[in-house]
């Protein structure tokens, strides 16, 4: 069976059957139904109170809920140390990377609307791609390396796109000849919109082969410019209409401008600044790049919608989202046994996960000893920035932390995990 057929079987089986979270050989989940014990809850806001006291991080928002009511809810610091103003709901976060989750549902809404094909060919909206080369580093005698490029043995599909096998990579971690290639093309420079962004990436050349290695890049910014093609609107525009404007969520885009949001807008300790993504966060100008992969902004109250629209399989408030059946697809593993899909070190939804469509799933325990908390199935991501959501549906929970802390993120977010976890109870 061909790679493409492999892929179709496994997207057509997750529509079949679904996921089935927590029933694998080795779970290590808590009962459904358990509940948090307060006095332990209380150790969550210890942990954040210290954090803004020694100055690691200028604020958070931390949101617990189960059974779509909240179990805990606390602000903790200020906005910016120097305006001094209290963090609440409606501070303004930049989500970095969690903006590949708002992404990846309205392209599965688009999907379900039979607007486009997981297997279809991406050169078929972006003719650029059908010329794209993928890049192989050879040593020579002396030790130096050069980059051969190559044809590449399958086409780039939508699916690659939304599991991060594409090929598409970034250039600013690493030191592979085709991430330099990245850096050294500039691809930043100026104002553009995501339609010119992306004829750029088409001119550069592939990290790996078509389906052959997760691999983090700007594969969602390619597919936030298919789907302008297919809505013949702004990617702004279609998530509106799509999610954000019937979801509520009316504080969620990709600028702030306005003179009364720039004074909402959550700032990193002057330190830890640098948000370390190749680029300039420029949150403040408006500019023609709606990023798909990195450009949103959020609140809180907006964010905390979204989240339990996940939870609940796709559905929130009466109105449906994401069919039961497209749901599933996102939240299966698309990447694990059979699938021809190789992970390097640089892959980041990490030991015991899977890649879903959009964020990871948890396949596994991991091999750490113990392993980390949480229930198999769950769905995670992060961001530069520090925004961070897990959503446990064996427990009918999500957590949500809002913070801007480039350096401190993961850090936050592992202890921020262990303590909701110790805190459940049957």
């Amino acid at each position: 069976m061909n790679a493409l057929k492999m892929l179709c079987v496994l997207a057509c089986g997750a529509l079949l059957q679904g996921a089935s979270p927590g029933h694998a050989e080795g779970t290590f989940d808590m009962p459904a139904g358990a509940h948090f014990n307060q006095d332990k809850l209380a150790k969550i806001t210890t942990f954040f109170r210290n954090e803004v006291a020694t100055g690691k991080i200028a604020g958070a928002n931390v949101l617990i809920q189960q059974h779509g009511k909240p179990v805990y809810h606390e602000t903790f610091g200020v906005q910016d140390v120097e305006s001094k103003t209290p963090i609440t709901d409606q501070t303004i976060f930049r989500l970095s990377s969690l903006t590949k989750l708002i992404t990846s549902v309205v392209a599965m809404q688009l999907l379900q609307d039979g607007k486009f094909r997981l297997d279809d060919p991406i050169a078929k909206y972006i003719p650029a791609f059908a010329d794209v080369k993928v890049g192989v580093e050879k040593k020579a005698e002396d030790g130096s390396k050069r980059l051969e490029l190559v044809p590449p043995i399958r086409p780039i599909t939508i699916l690659d796109l939304l599991r991060h096998t594409s090929g598409i990579t970034y250039g600013f971690y690493g030191d592979s000849l085709v991430r330099k290639a990245y850096a050294a093309a500039n691809i930043y420079a100026g104002d553009f919109t995501l339609a010119e962004f992306v004829e750029r990436i088409a001119k550069l050349p592939l990290h790996n082969q078509p389906g052959e290695l997760w691999q983090y890049g700007h594969s969602t910014d390619v597919l936030g410019r298919i789907m302008e093609i297919v809505s013949g609107k702004s990617l702004f525009e279609i998530e509106k209409e799509k999610l954000l404007d019937p979801l509520g969520m009316t504080n969620t885009g990709f600028f702030v401008t306005e003179p009364e949001r720039l004074k909402l807008l959550a700032q990193p300790v002057p330190n830890d600044s640098d948000f370390r993504v190749g680029r300039a966060y420029r949150t403040e100008v408006r500019q023609k790049w709606e990023s798909a992969t990195g450009g949103m902004v959020s609140t809180m109250a907006d964010f905390s919608r979204f989240a339990q629209m996940l939870l609940n399989g796709g559905s929130f408030e009466g109105k449906t989202y994401l069919n039961p059946q497209t749901f599933e697809l996102m939240a299966t593993d698309h990447i694990g046994k059979d699938s021809g899909v190789d992970r390097d070190y640089y892959y980041f939804p990490g030991d015991g996960f899977g890649m879903g469509l959009g964020f990871a799933v948890r396949t596994d325990p991991g091999n750490a000893k113990p392993p980390p908390p949480g229930s198999l199935g769950e769905l995670k991501w992060d961001g530069a920035a520090g925004c961070y959501v897990v959503i446990d549906r064996k427990q009918d929970l999500f957590f949500v932390v809002l913070e801007q802390t480039p350096t401190e993120r993961q850090r936050v977010q592992r202890t921020l995990k262990q303590l909701v976890y110790e805190a459940l109870e049957n």
